[in-house]
């Protein structure tokens, strides 16, 4: 997911529903205290090592609140940075730059959190050729942004919703199952029922699913919760038949024994349910503050 995908109608909204609800009845500390005319400057801090994401989103977010302030960003999205790193430097009146100084600093911790623990990921597996991906647990109304994050952690992407590929799940097999439809019945209805350019996953609990489902000329094949041992039989099985996600009880403490069993691409939900944010405060120059 690329920067250009983030310039949509859909970002604008996130941004709009995160202000409305922290500025959408006014900022009274600041109108109480802060002179209306009072300008200065302002830079975002780093406080930890990690991976910048989320840069261009707390521009944005600066500047709806306030068009006039000059935003410059030093460290692009995707760059390691480390404690006392300026991320950003923000110029203008001092009320807007409070006003937006939270949401923005929202967007930006919460993003580098993800973007942070996808790289460490990335890290456990780069030597191995196995591609680190997201899933759909994120957080909702944010799925955008992180997983715009997990790209810039060096992630690959895997579903941004339910439209872009056909995934049989557990429950689908087991609903579909009470029917009285054999496994070979049910993928082959999904492939009946899809169009040819979309893909078709089949999630495996055993060793033995994930061969029929190879078998049955399936597009992605997910091991499911698999140990390393079940999930080496299954790759040995599959024999380069399909593509290979290993899924489910992954952490940074197995995710390279996962990897090593031959598996195409690890999903971590962990990215994006479970990261902790990456501490940047927003920091006044208070020797530029002047009033105009």
């Amino acid at each position: 997911m690329k920067i250009s995908e983030l310039t949509d109608e859909r970002v604008d909204s996130i941004i709009e529903i995160a202000l409305a609800e922290d500025i959408g009845r006014g900022d009274i500390t600041s109108e109480a205290l802060i002179p209306c005319s009072l300008e200065g400057k302002a830079f975002m801090l780093v406080k930890e090592a990690g991976v910048l994401a989320g840069s261009k989103i707390a521009e944005k977010t600066l500047h709806k609140v306030d068009p006039k302030l000059k935003v410059e960003i030093l460290i692009q999205d995707g760059s390691k940075v480390k404690p006392g790193d300026i991320a950003m430097l923000v110029a203008g009146n001092v009320r807007s730059i409070l006003k937006a100084e939270r949401v923005a600093l929202n967007f930006i911790q919460r993003l580098s959190g993800i973007a942070t623990a996808t790289a460490q990921y990335v890290e456990k597996v780069r030597d191995l050729g196995v591609e680190i991906a997201d899933t759909r647990k994120t957080t909702p109304g944010l799925r955008l942004l992180e997983k715009y994050a997990v790209h810039m952690g060096g992630g690959r992407n895997h579903r941004l919703d339910l439209a872009e590929a056909v995934l049989i799940k557990d429950n689908h097999i087991d609903s579909l199952r009470i029917l009285g439809m054999t496994f070979k019945e049910i993928v082959t209805k999904a492939r009946e029922n899809t169009p040819p350019d979309i893909k078709i996953e089949v999630e495996a609990r055993t060793v033995e699913e994930a061969a029929q489902a190879a078998d049955l000329g399936v597009d992605i094949i997910m091991l499911d919760n698999m140990n390393i041992d079940e999930m080496t039989k299954a790759v040995e099985l599959i024999s380069g038949r399909a593509e290979i996600e290993a899924s489910g009880g992954i952490t940074l403490k197995n995710v390279r024994a996962a990897a090593q069993t031959g598996v195409d691409f690890i999903s971590v939900g962990a990215l994006t349910h479970s990261f902790k944010s990456l501490d940047i405060s927003l920091e006044l120059k208070t020797q530029t503050l002047k009033l105009i």
